[in-house]
């Protein structure tokens, strides 16, 4: 794991030679090739041939869908996309998320992922996970709905794979035991942090308070930076604060076209409807509005996407899109 001094050197070194840390850029008529693999690799968070690859293509030359064979959605990280042959693409968007994972994960710190629901805060982070290196171990756990100390600490332990000690009914050994598993580099990452109450939060803190830690945390979630503020002492110890915004207007016929073959030869303005009537840049909306589109495009066995067909797809929504 580099330290502070080289990722600052890095950094200017990538701002003097002028390279972007995006992983698409609109440009007049196509989405640019992304260079922020570069960035990971001078950071040493990244090597040759690891990670997923993410989807970034011109409009000329769109992904194809999947075969029909292939019977069930795709899911990054527990997210569905709800259709098949649906791809993570490598917007504007993803790569300032991903940007901000590798600098909090380099600095061994704390971040926290906020915006509202559905805006694809958990897609865009786990892609940002799987494009570490498999040498830095990344830790999941799971929170319940106000999880009391003891039913965190219980995720904790089953998440560094400590379970099996029998330690989640025993305070003292189990606190040990995750200060131990945390003084090695890697990521514990937190889906679902609004969930996280106060006093839980400060737990979290006394954990990485501990001399010699060496992990860093990821919490996300939508409202998890208000729960956050309501924890003083780790708010103040949260290195990264970032919004995960809506979808670009501008972009998204682009950006459809890319996450599934069926919005090829869409209509702006039609697309341009559908945000502003019921998707509103949400992510997990589109995703939805795809998995109707995609259906009906095979039940009238017709490739071109029209208005109707949108406005039919849009419809199976009900009234909570």
């Amino acid at each position: 794991m580099p330290s502070l001094a080289t990722l600052h050197r890095a950094m200017q070194r990538d701002l003097r030679a002028g390279r972007v840390l995006a992983v698409a850029r609109p440009s007049r008529n196509r989405v640019e090739v992304s260079r922020y693999d570069r960035v990971l690799a001078d950071l040493k968070l990244q090597q040759a041939g690891e990670g997923l690859p993410v989807i970034d293509a011109g409009p000329q030359d769109p992904p194809r869908a999947a075969a029909d064979t292939q019977d069930v959605a795709p899911q990054r990280g527990g997210v569905r996309l709800f259709v098949p042959g649906a791809r993570v693409v490598s917007t504007a968007g993803v790569a300032a998320v991903v940007e901000s994972v590798g600098h909090t994960v380099a600095a061994r710190g704390i971040g926290c992922w906020f915006g509202d629901p559905g805006v694809g805060k958990t897609v865009a982070v786990q892609q940002a996970l799987h494009l570490l290196p498999s040498r830095v171990p990344v830790w999941r756990a799971v929170v319940a709905v106000k999880p009391g100390l003891p039913q965190m600490r219980g995720s904790l332990l089953e998440a560094l794979g400590l379970s099996g000690r029998s330690l989640s009914h025993r305070a003292q050994p189990a606190d040990r035991a995750l200060g131990d598993a945390l003084r090695q580099p890697g990521v514990l990452f937190l889906d679902d942090a609004q969930r996280l109450s106060p006093a839980v939060l400060d737990y979290l803190r006394l954990l990485w308070d501990e001399p010699g830690t060496a992990a860093s945390l990821l919490l996300c979630g939508a409202g998890a930076e208000r729960m956050i503020a309501r924890a003083p002492a780790l708010r103040s110890r949260v290195l990264t604060w970032h919004q995960v915004p809506a979808m670009d207007p501008e972009q998204l016929t682009k950006t459809l076209a890319m996450f599934h073959a069926v919005w090829e030869g869409a209509d702006p303005a039609d697309v341009g409807w559908a945000d502003a009537t019921v998707a509103r840049g949400n992510f997990r909306t589109w995703a939805k509005i795809t998995s109707h589109l995609y259906a009906l495009s095979k039940r009238e066995n017709t490739t071109r996407v029209d208005r109707l067909l949108i406005e039919q797809a849009c419809a199976r929504l009900g009234p909570y899109p």
